[in-house]
């Protein structure tokens, strides 16, 4: 394919995966459900954290997630005595288990009252050109507390050689337009064009075979290279290309 070819060959492709069917099947329906924009936030921060496995062991888990917070994320994180946190004992997903999961409360409840919440602390670390300087700067607001070592696992750190592939479908979910109805649109101290995509085996894949991507890791390096070639095909909204990549890898099995 030539360039234009693919790009004409992906736009569609976006068409048909950027639409609110696609809802069904995806973790991003467990934010959906909420409309105060913390509640959005923390809500899709922690899916986002759980994002990795089985689809639906995923949606059921960020269930759970949002049962145990009395379906308040907001609320319970600013207000939870620590007695509250004991409810949330044998929660686990995979290797997240209920320690990871008091920290995040915790930790989340710095961030809201000391930080100005998880929009001001992604925005205070952006560079010129990528969220991956801010995904560093996040990650170590965000083990300022006292923590187990194990809980900083669930955060990846780019500059330490991570995809981050979790992260950054979060910011993909606050970050991009809502004129779909998919992703929230509820950030505006971030550029879509600093964007990457969340990068995963699906999407490494299919990068490979239309020869977005050459790297055979799907690992930071990896993630810089897709992110030139993405931006080169759209450099306002590269990350809208991730419904393109997912699709084809899930769902047509490209």
């Amino acid at each position: 394919m030539t360039k234009s070819e693919l790009k004409e060959f992906l736009d569609a492709k976006v068409i048909q995966y950027n639409h609110p069917k696609f809802l069904e099947s995806d973790p991003i329906q467990i934010p959906h459900r909420f409309s105060k924009k913390e509640d959005v936030e923390i809500s899709a921060f922690l899916t986002a954290t759980i994002a990795w496995g089985n689809r639906k062991s995923i949606i059921n888990n960020a269930n759970r997630m949002m049962e145990l917070l009395d379906n308040s994320p907001h609320d319970f994180v600013l207000n939870h005595k620590e007695t509250d946190l004991d409810k949330l004992a044998g929660f686990v997903h995979r290797t997240f288990n209920d320690i990871d999961f008091i920290y995040f409360i915790r930790s989340l409840k710095n961030i809201y009252q000391n930080h100005k919440g998880l929009e001001s602390v992604f925005a205070q670390n952006v560079n010129s050109d990528s969220m991956q300087p801010a995904i560093s700067g996040f990650k170590k607001t965000f083990f300022e507390l006292s923590h187990q070592t194990r809980t900083t696992k669930h955060v990846s750190d780019p500059l330490k050689g991570s995809a981050a592939k979790r992260i950054n479908m979060f910011l993909r979910w606050m970050v991009r337009d809502n004129s779909t109805g998919v992703d929230f649109g509820l950030w505006n101290r971030i550029s879509p064009s600093l964007l990457s995509c969340p990068l995963d085996v699906h999407s490494g894949n299919v990068a490979r075979k239309l020869k977005l991507l050459k790297r055979k890791q799907n690992d930071a390096k990896a993630l810089a290279e897709l992110d030139k070639s993405l931006r080169k095909l759209d450099p306002n909204d590269p990350v809208k290309y991730d419904f393109a990549l997912f699709g084809l890898g899930v769902f047509e099995k490209f």
